[in-house]
């Protein structure tokens, strides 16, 4: 008797352990996606963050991560989410101007940034919201906007002053809500890579890089007490490059239009990157060739010769384009004069990242769908898209730039 009551208490214990394999292979998984913005791809071993080499150790890395053109942060974050090239997301900059809709988008313009016309493509939190997910998002470009109507299940308007601590503490606020409430995607965004790049240069980022090594090893300490599938991306935007507050490198875009009928054209311009939009198409070839003639450390482009890779035909970027080489940057004389009286160096990007090895970032995955130990050759982050839908389980996409076969060998079952 007593045998068969151990023989049953086994059978027992073993269909409960079997239930509860079964149940968590069932669990649909979760995605944090992270943006450090700003953050170069050589950054870790640079200064040597402890933290992020623990993550790639045990997870998977690329070589380097390539953002799309222009390598600025408005359009690289909306193709991240999307699987789309700028061109055809239709965010080509941080500043454009929209012919049809008679608006400049900017960055700093609340209005415009909320305006759901600037957003073509689908968004990943509206994808796993289609598939019967929930989706979240602690700032990131787009979410605050109602694009094709909706909104992340949770979202957060941008304002830099909330600590990045406490938006840590709101995702696994999130993540501890009940099943039927809980965010399968989450999206999350830290600047201070990208501020302290800028204000110093690549050469003086340490402090925001290890800052940043810290609150992932926070993350990756909090998550240890949530039972879930968590899989973690961390990502970036776009690198940096230094860029000298001189004569030499600042070029002076008003010499390079000077001459030009100011009633021709509307010009804005995102410091690294240019756009001319001609309003007489009859007069593009005669203002492309007058400033031509005066390219020095910068790139004059007519729309009709934009490089393949660009993927940049889009009615939003200039009939004319001008791009800055690699450690120069374009800046009207005023600002011109005033950067040169301050001396020393900043941090610039928007750079053709197929020509700047410096606008490289970063791409490192980590969690129960990854393969420990397994690295990528350098892609383009277009192809990020189709990896977070297919760890999520959702297999019908859009049509996107990406493809899931150049991160697929990283996944795990």
């Amino acid at each position: 008797m007593k045998k068969y009551i151990k023989s049953a208490l086994l059978l027992t214990v073993f269909a409960l352990l079997a239930m509860s394999a079964v149940s968590c292979q069932q669990e649909t998984p979760y995605v944090i996606m992270i943006s450090f913005d700003g953050f170069r791809h050589d950054y870790v071993e640079k200064y040597d963050a402890p933290n992020f080499k623990k993550f790639i150790e045990t997870g998977a890395s690329a070589e380097a991560m390539l953002p799309s053109f222009p390598s600025k942060t408005f359009p690289n974050h909306y193709t991240l989410v999307t699987g789309l090239y700028p061109g055809n997301h239709g965010l080509v900059d941080n500043n454009f101007y929209d012919r049809d809709l008679d608006l400049r988008y900017s960055i700093g313009n609340r209005e415009v940034v909320e305006n759901p016309d600037f957003y073509d493509g689908l968004p990943l939190w509206q994808l796993v919201q289609k598939n019967g997910m929930k989706s979240a998002s602690y700032f990131w470009v787009g979410s605050e906007a109602p694009i094709a109507g909706s909104f992340p299940n949770y979202y957060e308007i941008y304002d830099g002053k909330v600590k990045n601590e406490d938006r840590i503490s709101t995702v696994m606020e999130w993540l501890k809500l009940p099943k039927a409430e809980r965010p399968n995607y989450i999206s999350l965004y830290f600047s201070i890579v990208d501020d302290q790049g800028h204000a110093n240069g690549p050469n003086g980022a340490k402090e925001s890089v290890l800052e940043a090594d810290r609150l992932l090893g926070l993350i990756m300490e909090q998550l240890k007490q949530i039972d879930l599938p968590v899989n973690v991306i961390v990502t970036s935007d776009h690198g940096m490059n230094e860029v000298a507050n001189n004569e030499e490198s600042l070029i002076n875009v008003d010499e390079v239009l000077e001459g030009i009928n100011k009633d021709d054209y509307r010009f804005v311009n995102s410091g690294t990157l240019a756009h001319l939009y001609v309003n007489d198409q009859s007069k593009i070839d005669q203002i492309y060739t007058a400033i031509k003639g005066k390219e020095n450390s910068f790139t004059a482009y007519e729309k009709e010769g934009f490089p393949k890779n660009w993927h940049y035909q889009n009615s939003r970027s200039g009939e004319i384009v001008l791009v800055a080489n690699a450690g120069h940057s374009l800046s009207s004389k005023s600002n011109r004069e005033r950067m040169i009286a301050q001396g020393g160096v900043h941090g610039e990007h928007g750079y053709d990242p197929y020509l700047s090895e410096d606008m490289a970032t970063i791409f490192y995955a980590n969690g129960p769908n990854i393969k420990p130990g397994t690295k990528l050759p350098k892609f383009e982050n277009v192809n990020v898209y189709p990896f977070v839908a297919h760890i999520l389980g959702i297999n019908e996409l859009p049509e996107v730039d990406g493809k899931l076969e150049v991160l697929k060998s990283i996944y795990k079952q």
